[in-house]
């Protein structure tokens, strides 16, 4: 069901084209659905095809233009073939949210280099590889909004957790890198923000926090996200969004 938040939205991305990572599961599903609900072509991009197929025909089923997109955000060829995919079937990228995350936890002098290279493989390469593709398609076209989403486990003096960090050092490798991409963005008109959101109900905490209790779901996390992705929102390329706890 359209949230009337959403409906008061919806103008914001008609005719928009939006590729949301990580969107087979948690926070990339949630926003997908909430960005077709709003009146944008959303592709939909992870690994995992099955899950993909489901979301986008849950899209669909309502009236929704949806696209699974199956990739492996970490590969640069897999990367150019989806935006390539992307502008073919559904036209340039207007959006790119990059929700793909991956979360590893071991204790540091435990830690292996494959470990940490998949993580930040996902977290942090996967994101350097859809903002370049993301920059390449908006640049000529005049702009366009990216959304990388960070953690509080990427910000300075906010509590971390042992075993965590290839993941704490990811989130702060998303964080710098999207302040440097709104600097790079703002003569082209493209608007980079990242958000760091707390403790979010998805699998991925749960695995990798038990021990914490959620403060927030995927779409209400998507509804923040739609707003974001908005004219209203304009004012507020460069920022980190740090979401804390109500609690």
């Amino acid at each position: 069901m359209t949230s009337a938040a959403t409906r008061d939205a919806s103008a914001s991305l008609q005719g928009k084209v939006a590729l949301v990572t990580g969107a087979s599961r948690g926070i990339g599903k949630a926003t997908a659905r909430v960005f077709a609900e709003a009146g944008a072509a959303v592709a939909l991009a992870a690994r995992d095809a099955a899950a993909l197929d489901a979301n986008v025909a849950e899209i669909q089923v309502v009236g929704g233009q949806a696209l699974a997109c199956p990739c492996d955000v970490a590969d640069e060829a897999s990367v150019q073939a989806v935006f390539a995919r992307v502008t073919a079937d559904l036209g340039p990228v207007d959006i790119l949210v990059n929700s793909a995350g991956a979360v590893a936890q071991a204790p540091f002098a435990e830690m292996e280099a494959a470990t940490w290279d998949h993580v930040l493989g996902v977290n942090l390469r996967g994101v350097f590889l859809c903002c370049r593709e993301a920059f390449r398609q908006m640049i000529p076209r005049g702009g366009g909004v990216i959304i990388n989403l960070s953690s509080l486990s990427g910000v300075p003096d906010v509590e971390k957790f042992p075993g965590l960090s290839a993941y704490n050092v990811s989130k702060y490798g998303v964080a710098g890198l999207s302040e440097i991409l709104a600097v790079e963005g703002r003569p082209h008109h493209i608007r980079v923000v990242a958000v760091s959101p707390g403790a979010v109900d998805t699998e991925m905490l749960r695995a990798a926090a038990p021990h914490l209790t959620p403060d927030m779901t995927p779409d209400e996390l998507a509804r923040i996200l739609l707003f974001l992705v908005g004219p209203d929102a304009r004012p507020l390329a460069g920022t980190n969004l740090h979401i804390y706890s109500n609690a």
